[in-house]
């Protein structure tokens, strides 16, 4: 006996397939993640992320106004830092008139409407590339909460959206948000790095922002005392619900693709938007791949977003945003 049901009628047509589609992807779905340097008229391709730029301030305006005409709507602004303004402390972090604060104003001023989302974290800033104070060997704990309240306080007055601090200390969620509300910057958003492992898949981003951990006896090679280790699970669960119960309006999963696992687990707890990385080591092997030939650019792009939206991302910042959109119009 033939089945009464047969699944495959849904299947027939294109037009059929999109009439019963669970997940779709839209400009909206999008951060884009923007590299800054100081200079000017600079546009240069990272070499281990091909087709992806650090901009010059004064590049920056084409590229937003570029970003916006496509329907993308958020941006994350990271900051590449002259080694002569690095220390320990990243005082320079905290300059009315650093890079970043800079930044932040030249995309509000080309594109008022832009959602600027704000990278919070020492590692640009620091000399030992780590994402805390170090002190005696030690990347301490509470004296670098206090120096990242005012980092995201910074960024909020000169004009981002959202701050995202993406250092995973413990308790740095409140002492941001704490500080933001005594200041009066009640509706400036927190989209914090909830879950962030100790990767092996950000290689091209330390290039990207010459970030990466010195090598230096008595200096922690890795952020393995910070970042999560990936075997671990139900620890996201708990770190996620501790920064929601601390103020963060947004959480994040870091990296995306070997991490879905985590990002549904977070999605059925959790009551507030959910944000995945797909980061530059993801970027950059699908890259490489594709120009060997051995990949399917544009359907193993496709692929990947789709299965991070179906593991239940909100919202998904990604390298690949501009080529997405570019093929859905």
């Amino acid at each position: 006996m033939y089945p009464l049901r047969r699944n495959r009628r849904l299947r027939t047509t294109e037009a059929m397939r999109s009439l019963v589609r669970e997940n779709s992807i839209s400009p909206n779905d999008f951060i884009v993640p923007i590299f800054i340097v100081e200079g000017k008229s600079i546009k240069e391709e990272i070499a281990s992320m091909p087709n992806y730029y650090r901009y010059s301030l004064d590049m920056l305006k084409a590229e937003i106004k570029e970003l916006w005409s496509l329907g993308l709507k958020s941006v994350l602004l990271f900051v590449k830092v002259p080694e002569n303004l690095k220390d320990n402390a990243g005082k320079e972090a905290l300059n009315p008139e650093g890079l970043m604060q800079r930044a932040i104003k030249t995309v509000k001023d080309v594109c008022p409407e832009m959602i600027v989302m704000t990278d919070v974290a020492l590692d640009p800033y620091s000399k030992y590339g780590h994402d805390g104070i170090i002190q005696n060997g030690e990347i301490v704990n509470d004296p670098t909460n206090v120096f990242l309240a005012k980092m995201g306080l910074s960024h909020a007055q000169a004009g981002a959206d959202i701050v995202a601090p993406s250092d995973m200390m413990d308790g740095r969620i409140l002492a941001m948000r704490s500080l933001l509300e005594e200041e009066g910057y009640y509706n400036t958003g927190i989209m914090s790095y909830s879950a962030k492992y100790a990767s092996a898949f950000y290689g091209p981003f330390r290039d990207a922002l010459d970030s990466a951990p010195v090598d230096l006896q008595n200096i922690p090679k890795d952020k393995k005392s910070y970042q999560m280790d990936p075997a671990n699970r139900e620890e996201a669960i708990k770190e996620t619900l501790m920064d929601i119960d601390e103020g963060a309006d947004i959480v994040m999963v870091k990296p995306g693709l070997c991490y879905l696992d985590i990002v549904r687990d977070i999605r059925e707890v959790v009551d507030v938007p959910v944000a995945v990385y797909q980061v530059s080591g993801e970027y950059a092997m699908l890259k490489a791949a594709a120009e060997k030939g051995w990949l399917n650019h544009d359907a193993v792009m496709m692929e990947q977003i789709l299965s991070i939206k179906r593991a239940g991302a909100t919202m998904i910042a990604s390298y690949f945003a501009k080529d997405v959109v570019k093929l859905l119009s």
